[in-house]
């Protein structure tokens, strides 16, 4: 049994309202201590009216919310209190139930009291932190398919039929003396692991597809200098972010600004021009131009009427990239090939489309997928366990053995949703949400 956590579950600003949260079996019992009604007889979920208090004196008069367990977020027995929206009376009244026997929630307890209890699996619980952190539609769109449970739904027959190829050989391996088991043959798991992959694999493009409209895409912006760099920048975030002048080296430090295209969040940088310098700031901003590269998703390679600086594009060829020619109003003949824009004049939509082309960002499908790095890396696990399990029965190995690695792909799959070591998984998954969430 949980001790009773409470904390506030609004942001800790003046507002009209506000809401605090109690969890825990004798939370009734504590809210009671400092409320005017007795909650210790509830038996369903109901509303009351009445006031907090400390002693004889009143803290402020509140609408209290009673939840029995398991019909509660968190599935257990749960308050919630709802106060003026003054910062220091929702102090107050989180302090008063400190001392009457509750305890501070830690980041994402309540979450985490909902998946240990069953009534979420991780997937679900991780789609909560990414429904509040979401900055598009899209991406808030994606999360809620999560937090419905339709991702686990999708992914549910296929971890069945991991545990049915395995639980087949594990038959034959300890019952060999039984005539009526099908014999699991070397064939049959070589069928049955290929088509799990192929489903896993299909699961992994849409993963990494839809992870662009939760994480968004880094894309920084780079060239010589005065070939329109910052220019770009405030064309794209539609604001003077970035200093245009004609002097070179204006831009000495990564400028950075925010835009949505077709539902992506992109985080740009503007990057210092890039060329030798003898100047000290100068030098330390080329430097974090680098890095700024090293780190990007995406990077745009602008150049003007001169051309491409050959010694300067070895720097972006290795990564995804997009070379586009700006100041394209004063350039005569184009090539066909070439993307070109003026950004003074923001004409850019030719570079947007080429943004889309080369990251393959459409109109986003609103479909169950597992799109952050935990989820993704215990996908690839599932297939190089399951390859490695085909390999083994075309190389002629003992079926033991091969079974080793469908164990593992299982394992991975039970890791997936959460139902393995769940104690292990609470600490570093809800240790990223909020108090009070």
């Amino acid at each position: 049994m949980f001790e009773t956590i409470v904390a506030l579950a609004t942001p800790p600003l003046k507002s009209a309202l506000a809401v605090i949260r109690l969890s825990g079996a004798d939370c009734f019992e504590i809210v009671s201590k400092v409320f005017t009604k007795d909650l210790t007889k509830v038996t369903k979920r109901e509303i009351h009216y009445g006031f907090i208090k400390d002693g004889d004196k009143q803290i402020d008069q509140v609408v209290l919310l009673t939840y029995v367990n398991p019909h509660s977020f968190t599935g257990e027995n749960s308050v919630e209190i709802i106060t003026h929206g003054s910062p220091l009376i929702a102090n107050q009244i989180i302090a008063l139930l400190i001392k009457n026997g509750a305890r501070m929630a830690t980041n994402g307890e309540f979450s985490s009291r909902a998946y240990l209890n069953g009534k979420i699996d991780l997937v679900q619980a991780e789609a909560i932190n990414d429904i509040i952190n979401a900055t598009t539609s899209e991406a808030r769109d994606l999360s809620m398919i999560s937090l419905k449970g339709e991702t686990s739904k999708m992914f549910r027959p296929i971890k069945e039929k991991i545990a049915e190829i395995l639980s087949s050989i594990e038959v034959n391996i300890d019952y060999p003396e039984y005539e009526d088991i099908e014999v699991v043959t070397k064939d049959k798991i070589i069928n049955v692991c290929s088509d799990i992959v192929k489903d896993i694999n299909l699961l992994i493009s849409d993963g990494e597809r839809s992870r662009l409209y939760r994480d968004g895409l880094k894309i920084a912006i780079v060239g010589k200098p005065n070939v329109g760099k910052s220019s770009l920048l405030n064309s794209l975030v539609k604001d003077d972010k970035a200093i245009v002048t004609d002097i070179a080296g204006t831009t000495r430090d990564v400028v950075e600004g925010d835009f949505n295209l077709s539902g992506v969040p992109c985080h740009l940088f503007d990057t210092a021009g890039l060329r030798e310098s003898e100047d000290v700031i100068e030098k330390i901003g080329i430097k974090k131009s680098v890095e700024a590269i090293e780190n990007a998703d995406l990077v745009i390679f602008v150049i003007d009427e001169s051309g491409l600086d050959k010694e300067l594009y070895d720097l972006v060829k290795d990564k995804k990239h997009i070379v586009v020619t700006n100041k394209a109003d004063l350039i005569s003949k184009k090539d066909k090939d070439m993307v070109y824009i003026s950004a003074k004049n923001n004409d850019i939509e030719p570079l947007l489309s080429k943004v889309k082309e080369v990251m393959n960002i459409g109109e986003v499908l609103a479909k169950p997928s597992f799109n952050n790095t935990r989820q993704l890396g215990l996908l690839k696990n599932i297939a190089y366990s399951l390859n490695i399990a085909i390999k083994d029965a075309k190389d002629n190995q003992p079926v033991d053995l091969i079974s080793v690695s469908i164990m593992s792909a299982y394992n991975s799959a039970l890791d997936l949703t959460g139902e393995n070591n769940k104690n292990d998984l609470t600490d570093e998954i809800f240790s990223r949400f909020c108090v009070g969430k």
